[in-house]
């Protein structure tokens, strides 16, 4: 009798937990999603980016679409895959801040991540700026060498826009304000498709019409989030630039740069 009791109260317990686990899997997938989908989108935009900017580059000439290609596939995405790596410290740090509820510890973590990432970022400065004989260096056509410091000179804002884009991004991602970030990536591949248009195809600028819509594009998201965390709508994290930010750099660039270099 005991045991028919026992195996009764079971079978209730079991058919309670199906729905309650059926709403908790909801409800964590919403929160997945929630953190997820501005990341997702952001990085779509992102790539596609860099493909209208190929396309409309395209329509200039061949020569400059192989220089574009080229910079693209060896330089810019060393450069990403490195702040992209040193950034996950970010991610990080103010993911245990927050955790711990030492909010004000993700502002001052996030400016000390702006420093370093900015400090790194110059010093691969030169590869932007030297690259004709680097690409000598590495036996590509005298042509394509010469073309490719152009649009590699280009490119130096665009590469400057990482050391912010990836690390607000975390910074935002930590406290699950991040949904301003896929709007403002929505918005900004709108705008460079419309200005890549403009730039090339009406006012004929060729290479610095495209290269200068994708620079456009890829700041515009950056002021939006410059406006969003100074202007308030992070109260609770951002107290403002402080000296604390130049103090303790060295556990921050150990971490961003195992980071870097694992991601890598």
């Amino acid at each position: 009798m005991d045991n028919g009791v026992l195996e009764e109260r079971l079978l209730a317990s079991e058919a309670e937990e199906q729905p309650n686990l059926k709403r908790r899997i909801w409800v964590e997938s919403k929160l997945i999603w929630r953190i997820a989908f501005p990341s997702i989108l952001a990085r779509v935009t992102s790539f596609g980016m860099v493909v209208v900017t190929q396309l409309f580059i395209g329509h200039v000439s061949a020569l400059e679409l192989a220089s574009y290609a080229l910079v693209q596939s060896v330089l810019v995405r060393f450069v990403n895959g490195i702040l992209l790596g040193m950034s996950s410290a970010t991610e990080t740090l103010c993911g245990q801040a927050f955790g711990a509820k030492q909010y004000h510890m993700m502002g001052i973590y996030l400016q000390r991540s702006w420093i370093v990432d900015a400090v790194t970022a110059t010093i691969m400065l030169p590869l932007f700026i030297f690259t004709t004989p680097i690409f000598r260096l590495l036996g590509e056509e005298e042509e394509i060498a010469i073309a490719s410091e152009e649009i590699s000179l280009w490119f130096i804002p665009v590469f400057y826009s990482y050391v912010f884009g990836f690390t607000i991004q975390m910074y935002l991602q930590a406290q699950l304000k991040n949904s301003i970030i896929g709007w403002l990536s929505a918005a900004s591949f709108v705008l460079h498709i419309l200005l890549s248009w403009i730039f090339v195809s009406i006012l004929d600028l060729e290479v610095a019409g495209a290269m200068g819509a994708y620079n456009i594009a890829t700041w515009l998201p950056i002021f939006g989030e410059f406006v969003f965390i100074f202007g308030g709508w992070c109260p609770n994290t951002w107290k403002g630039f402080t000296t604390a930010a130049f103090v303790d750099l060295w556990p921050i660039v150990k971490l961003s740069v195992s980071s870097g270099v694992m991601l890598w």
